[in-house]
């Protein structure tokens, strides 16, 4: 099976949910990363320049075997069953589904503040996301994972609603969210434990060596100050 992921930028949630799944399960993949120039000739022509289709236009895509799936949910359900990390069963499918939607509903909460040109309105808007959607997602979010009982979201292993969940943590712990508070997670215990618990997985600490640029610094920490705790 011959695997690519195509991406333009890389939101870092939405690009961990595919590729590290792939790795930690030893899966030979190519991350393809495109050019400015590629990215016009994919809006042009809905294909790259060696013919790969790009379905609407727009990144990621994940070519299998020649064949084309957009959309981030669809990439990463694939990459989990191809890694092992995705649900058989029906209903514990379902559960890993409505976390990785939840994320792409935190991401979408945060979308806007990011697009506001105005610095007043966008402390505004944040302040108001940190005090109430986002504090009620990771209350949400705690919950589940309180109610399994094994440290995981589904199951009695790790599932890419995990490592979505882990990625998006990582995204807000950065601190480049500015008025998003970076420990934002803090009193949430069992995020916590999971993102730290995650983060400790020496396949993972090898990925974040390989992706990231590692500082050497007395901290141990990677580019963009993602924790290895949190």
């Amino acid at each position: 099976m011959e695997i690519k992921l195509i991406y333009f930028d890389m939101p870092f949630w939405r690009a961990e949910v595919a590729r590290l799944p792939l790795f930690l399960s030893n899966i030979k993949f190519e991350d393809f990363r495109i050019t400015s120039d590629d990215n016009k000739y994919l809006k042009e022509h809905g294909r790259l320049k060696d013919g790969t289709i790009i379905p609407f236009r727009q990144l990621p895509v994940l070519v299998v075997d020649g064949q084309s799936i957009a959309q981030t949910g669809a990439i990463a359900r694939i990459c989990g069953k191809v890694s092992g990390m995705y649900p058989k069963d029906m209903l514990e499918a379902g559960q890993v589904d409505q976390i990785i939607d939840t994320v792409t509903d935190i991401n979408v909460l945060i979308n806007p503040s990011m697009r506001e040109n105005d610095p007043v309105l966008k402390k505004q808007m944040r302040i108001e996301l940190s005090r109430g959607p986002l504090s009620q997602y990771f209350g949400y979010l705690e919950e589940l994972l309180n109610s399994n009982n094994s440290g995981w979201f589904v199951g009695e292993e790790m599932t890419i609603a995990d490592i979505a969940v882990w990625s998006m943590l990582g995204w807000i712990a950065q601190g480049v969210l500015d008025d998003i508070p970076k420990d934002l997670s803090k009193s949430f215990k069992m995020l916590t434990d999971l993102y730290n618990n995650i983060s400790s997985q020496s396949g993972v600490q090898d990925w974040k060596k390989m992706t990231y640029a590692y500082e050497e610094s007395s901290t141990g920490e990677y580019n963009y100050h993602v924790p290895d705790r949190i």
